[in-house]
């Protein structure tokens, strides 16, 4: 058994393990997704596309893009520029043979590309439900 407690523990990550299987936390993930008032814009699965690329890979990973409007609006207003690091994506992933879900943190991720006080708390906030929806889906 794997411990679903454990938690990666770097600033800029937020990743955890759980002992579902790669489907089912992507399913879980995709509902938590909704329950917490953010859409799921698209979904890429980037084993499946390398692998009929001819690419040798036997790990499975899917990105989640998801979105809540009014959030990405604030943050647009604030800063344009940031459209780049829009929309926040969220991975469920296999490693050696655990299944992870994770994150980059927006907090970490915005301030590094902003410096505004605004922007650091629509961050704080879209980062606090991001964080809930992968707790969720593990």
């Amino acid at each position: 058994m794997f411990n679903t407690n454990l938690k990666e523990s770097d600033d800029m990550y937020y990743i955890v393990e759980t002992i579902k299987s790669f489907s089912q936390a992507s399913a879980d993930l995709e509902s938590a997704v909704i329950r917490n008032g953010f859409g799921v814009l698209h979904i890429h699965d980037l084993g499946t596309t390398l692998r009929t690329k001819g690419i040798a890979f036997d790990e499975e990973c899917k990105v989640f893009e998801v979105c809540n409007p009014a959030q990405a609006a604030k943050v647009l207003s604030i800063d344009m520029r940031l459209n780049m690091a829009l929309p926040c994506r969220i991975s469920v992933y296999t490693e050696k043979g655990k299944t992870k879900i994770g994150l980059i943190k927006p907090e970490q991720m915005l301030s590094a590309l902003s410096q505004d006080a605004a922007l650091v708390e629509v961050a704080k906030e879209v980062e606090i439900k991001t964080i809930k929806m992968v707790d969720e889906a593990k």
